[in-house]
């Protein structure tokens, strides 16, 4: 793209004084740009810079975008994309009773009265924590905020991109109304005493939470699947994480709804009071990946939308609760052997034993 690297613009300040406006573009060794303004009277330079300055706040092609940070070899660039904002309604969201209305609550109401809340000399910038298991609906949740907060821009960070979360705390600022959402979190932000050296993407972390200010309206939203590692500073503080909501595995109202909520745009007839009580266990992408399979096999008998009865459901289901698909209901979150027709939910198929979880397994 061919843009302006040395340029002078004749203008007139917002008195209407003559002025010129001098633009240096970046060059090889700096990555910044450069504008002079060139006045009779130093007041009027300096109106018309403040006024640069204004329509540079006002007109910046960030602000109410959704963000995502990534590298680029390219002479070792940090690169910015911009994402679809998601359109998600709150009954597409499953969780139990209360929750999403607390989590609204903290994010969506402080935003409503930030004004008021700033007049009574209340901080603005928030933390929100959402731990469960893998699959439970996490990410699907931070998707319907981003939604839900159209006026807000919004800094994606995951994986090895959390490591640019200092770049990120300045634009969250200055582009307020923002959220950062940190994914997985847990990769960073682990207790400092499981290293001898401690983490310094942690403490870059903390930094950049502490550094946006209080009166920012900001809001930190953080992911994880391990909230048992995470290091107790980032609670320390108001404004790092000062709510942290658990987001379980659904109960059987929550599959029922999920089987639904999937397909909902289908003409599914099956009866699924037999199906929530054979998915004790599962998580919200175990449900997705059982709709599509069951649209799958609905589709193989030639239909253009298909009818999806108790067997196309039944055979999807069966097929996904046997042996070979164990690694794949890991992946989905649900990672224990989902019980058999044939088999006591409550304990093993035969003699007597007892069922542990990983955390109680290690204490043996």
């Amino acid at each position: 793209m061919e843009v302006v690297s040395l340029g002078l613009v004749l203008s007139r300040s917002p008195d209407g004084a003559p002025v010129v406006v001098g633009l240096r573009g970046s060059q090889e060794h700096s990555p910044y740009c450069q504008v002079v303004v060139l006045a009779q009277d130093r007041r009027d330079a300096t109106r018309t810079r403040d006024e640069i300055e204004r329509l540079m706040r006002e007109h910046d092609i960030y602000k109410g975008q959704v963000l995502s940070f990534a590298w680029s070899e390219h002479r070792g660039n940090d690169l910015v994309s911009f994402l679809p904002r998601p359109e998600l309604k709150a009954d597409q969201v499953i969780l139990p009773e209360g929750v999403l209305e607390g989590i609204e609550r903290h994010i969506v109401g402080i935003a409503e009265h930030a004004e008021r809340l700033r007049g009574h000399g209340q901080h603005l910038k928030r933390g929100l924590l959402l731990h469960g298991p893998p699959g439970t609906g996490k990410t699907h949740t931070v998707r319907y905020l981003m939604g839900r907060m159209r006026e807000c821009t919004v800094i994606v960070m995951t994986g090895t991109a959390i490591r640019f979360v200092t770049q990120a705390a300045g634009p969250a600022r200055r582009l307020q109304p923002a959220i950062v959402v940190l994914e997985d979190v847990d990769l960073v932000a682990h207790d400092r005493s499981f290293s001898e050296d401690g983490n310094p993407l942690l403490f870059a972390l903390l930094d950049a939470m502490d550094g946006v200010g209080a009166d920012a309206d900001v809001t930190f939203v953080l992911t994880t699947n391990r909230a048992d590692v995470l290091e107790r500073a980032l609670a320390d503080r108001p404004g790092r994480v000062d709510l942290a909501v658990e987001i379980p595995k659904p109960d059987a109202a929550g599959r029922a709804a999920l089987l639904r909520l999937y397909a909902r745009d289908l003409r599914l007839t099956a009866d699924l009071d037999p199906v929530v009580v054979r998915t004790e266990g599962a998580t919200a992408s175990f449900f997705k990946e059982l709709l599509r399979r069951t649209v799958l096999d609905g589709l193989r008998g030639g239909d253009e939308v298909p009818e999806l009865t108790g067997d196309h459901l039944n055979r999807a289901l069966t097929e996904m609760l046997g042996e070979r698909e164990a690694l794949t209901r890991s992946l989905l979150g649900s990672g224990e052997r989902l019980p058999e027709d044939d088999e006591d939910p409550d304990g093993p198929p035969f003699g007597v034993g007892v069922r542990f979880s990983p955390a109680e397994f290690r204490g043996f």
